[in-house]
């Protein structure tokens, strides 16, 4: 999994604002991400596609490995995403992601292909930034395990990299 950010600041600088968040609570344990990135696009000044992603510690880290990532997607074809409830029982291509990183290998949590439910509200959303809420489960591609995501919150601005 590939988390791709761009960045508005002039020098390239993470923005370190305490203003914006991105944090979860994942089976009870709560959680804050850093490198956390909102991005979007669509025509007409419409999104019809959102992303929202985060690192469990500074990446790159000093050890020089990928720390576990939590995201999010989106995506409204043609559509307009505005604020509003979203979840994947009615949004077909709507996703989120849980990847956590072993020796072995990348292990994958996700809301597909299982019929789990993941929300997400959309309280305020435009081409300055994005925030609201989200909660759901995610599911172990290969063994089926469940994880609960909770108390989950976003403020993010539109294409910065956050660090909390």
């Amino acid at each position: 999994m590939i988390f791709s950010a761009c960045s508005s600041d002039d020098n390239g600088s993470d923005n370190n604002n305490s203003d914006y968040y991105f944090k979860a609570t994942l089976n009870g344990r709560a959680m804050t991400f850093y490198n956390v990135n909102f991005q979007g696009s669509g025509d007409d000044n419409r999104f019809s596609h959102i992303t929202i992603a985060g690192f469990e510690d500074h990446y790159p880290t000093a050890q020089g490995t990928v720390p576990n990532s939590l995201d999010f997607e989106i995506w409204r074809t043609g559509g307009d995403i505005k604020a509003g409830n979203y979840s994947t029982s009615t949004e077909p291509e709507m996703v989120s992601r849980y990847a956590v990183q072993t020796s072995n290998g990348t292990i994958v949590y996700s809301t597909q292909p299982f019929n789990d439910i993941f929300t997400v509200k959309i309280e305020s959303i435009s081409k300055n930034g994005i925030k609201g809420t989200f909660s759901g489960k995610l599911r172990n591609l290969e063994s089926g395990k469940a994880i609960e995501v909770t108390e989950g919150s976003f403020n993010l601005p539109y294409e910065d990299i956050i660090n909390p």
